[in-house]
């Protein structure tokens, strides 16, 4: 069977969208499953999430003992019913809090291939939700635990059933009557992942269109008194929970302390100039980067479509805000990768200038070179000899996604392009993070703390030794994940209690002094039962950690 023969047969009706969804699927399921719990975010979510599983507080979120008052609710509750479901709060299995996001993931894809179909028809809709479920930054959020792959997938279902509702007064198909729904329900259940953000997105194409269509008629079929009550219904008891609950404090800390700042300036030494998303984007669109140049084309020549116009209206406002929004991360711009897949999509219904197919070439080869390129720079800093094969087969197929897609773009066959870059890019990122991440053990320093502790039955789950474990000169939330949620961070005095109280404690080696100095004032002993070294990459300090018991705790191990 011929690639057109395959597309038309894979594109119909609802396999589409299924076929985009199962990419995505394939993309973030190897890093889901392999990859140790992450620092700082990730680990920050699933703890609290675990101890909202631990409290039955479904209202207020926690991080140990401070609140933790910065997103909403959405997020969690997504997790915690995926542990309750698969797994419990006390296995600590990140995989399990990492479904929600896999899920958000395969919804984009879906969502985006639904959507452009409306417009291009189902070929063209599996196009796309095939180039933005590879996407190398989508794939790697598919297995983090946070909100934004959540966030994309409601976001991009809210925008397809707008396209859906838009095409169908552009001479499209008809839109059944559900689709006014599933709007109202994708955008109530983005304010409940993240606020503001899939509004923001929907309202500004909405604002675009109006301006640029100049009617507005088609926006009365929202129902919107309707519309508004399924928001309040699904954000309302929260929103109201949660007010009573912390007298006022989420609004205050999660307006005040943690949207301002990233308005007024660059949060948390997050801060770049504008065009910071234009650089990135060949590299975290990737493989899709080899269509960037024709999609800009044919966004500029074919505007008066109605599919064009629509992606434009949904990008553009999207991407200046990120643009000139002081505090900038890579994962902002990903509510509006949707558009530019369809774009993308777009420029392949007709032959794609000699310019265009240049320059695509040039950046997929480099964007896969780069890519190729970081791979080794790991395997140099963090991994050894024994890990060469596995880095060398992630970055061989990086690299030969971004130059296959480059050589068949070049000959005019920029559909096999499209299909042997994805696929390539797909397999490459899934050795990248089963076969090469778990295998840089200098910077998983929790999840080899934990592997130490286990062994030596210190773990406080394994009910073996007294509880809790108390750390010294490492605080990152990873180990909290790790060790449980009353695990005590308070440094060298603390960790020196421990001892006394025949528990266990984790001391960093610049700790260790004070650690000693302070064992001694208590009249203990202290014995050394494991030593991790490696690197905290979020402050990217080497570090040196040894876990100590109370002599008669343990025997010395051989």
């Amino acid at each position: 069977m011929t690639l057109d023969g395959a597309l038309a047969r894979w594109s119909g009706g609802w396999r589409g969208p299924a076929v985009a969804a199962l990419i995505a699927f394939m993309a973030g399921l190897p890093g889901l499953i392999a990859v140790p719990p992450l620092d700082r975010d990730e680990a920050r979510f699933a703890q609290a999430t675990a101890q909202m599983l631990e409290s039955d507080d479904y209202v207020v979120i926690r991080f140990q003992d401070g609140p933790r008052f910065k997103k909403p609710v959405g997020i969690h509750w997504l997790q915690a019913a995926s542990v309750r479901l698969l797994s419990n709060p006390e296995a600590r299995q990140i995989w399990a809090y990492r479904i929600p996001s896999l899920l958000g993931a395969m919804l984009t894809a879906a969502a985006c291939a639904w959507g452009a179909a409306a417009f291009f028809g189902g070929e063209a809709g599996l196009l796309a939700g095939a180039m933005v479920a590879a996407t190398f930054l989508l794939s790697t959020e598919a297995f983090i635990a946070k909100t934004d792959a959540a966030l994309t997938g409601t976001t991009t279902l809210a925008m397809a059933a707008l396209a859906r509702l838009y095409a169908a007064r552009r001479n499209g198909p008809p839109a059944a009557r559900r689709v006014v729904w599933i709007f109202w329900g994708a955008l109530a259940a983005s304010i409940l992942i993240k606020g503001p953000v899939g509004p923001m997105v929907v309202g500004l194409a909405m604002i675009v269109l109006a301006v640029w269509d100049r009617r507005t008629g088609w926006l009365g079929g929202l129902k919107w008194y309707w519309g508004l009550i399924v928001v309040l219904a699904v954000v309302g008891p929260w929103a109201g929970a949660v007010t009573v609950a912390t007298d006022g404090g989420f609004w205050t800390q999660a307006i005040g302390s943690d949207l301002a700042p990233k308005l007024a300036g660059g949060q948390e030494s997050h801060g770049a100039p504008p065009g910071y998303h234009a650089l990135l984007t060949p590299l975290l669109t990737f493989p899709m980067t080899l269509l960037l140049p024709a999609a800009l084309v044919a966004a500029w020549r074919h505007r008066a479509e109605p599919g064009v116009r629509f992606a434009v209206a949904w990008l553009v406002p999207t991407w200046l805000v990120f643009e000139l929004l002081p505090t900038k991360l890579p994962h902002y711009l990903m509510p509006a990768y949707g558009a530019l897949a369809w774009l993308a999509a777009r420029a392949l219904a007709e032959p794609i200038g000699r310019v265009c197919r240049w320059l695509g070439a040039g950046l997929s080869a480099l964007a896969g070179l780069a890519l190729a390129g970081g791979v080794f720079y790991l395997l140099s800093r963090y991994g050894d000899a024994s890990d060469a094969w596995a880095a060398t087969l992630a970055a061989g197929l990086l690299a030969a996604a971004g130059l296959a897609g480059a050589v068949l773009l070049v000959r005019q066959a920029p559909r096999h392009a499209v299909v042997g870059a994805v696929g390539l890019g797909v397999l490459g990122h899934a050795v990248l993070a089963a076969g090469v991440a778990p295998r840089l053990e200098p910077l998983w320093l929790s999840a080899r703390l934990e592997t130490a502790m286990g062994k030596a039955q210190l773990l406080p789950r394994q009910g073996m030794a007294a509880a809790p474990v108390a750390v010294a000169g490492f605080a990152e939330p990873s180990l909290v994940f790790a060790l449980g949620t009353t695990t005590e961070l308070d440094g060298a005095d603390e960790a020196a209690q421990a001892i006394v109280e025949n528990r266990p404690a984790i001391v960093e080696a610049r700790e260790e002094a004070a650690f000693r100095a302070a064992l001694k004032a208590r009249g203990g002993e202290a014995r050394q039962v494991a030593e991790v070294a490696g690197v905290n990459y979020s402050k990217g300090d080497a570090m040196t950690l040894r876990v100590y018991v109370a002599p008669e705790d343990h025997e010395a191990e051989p």
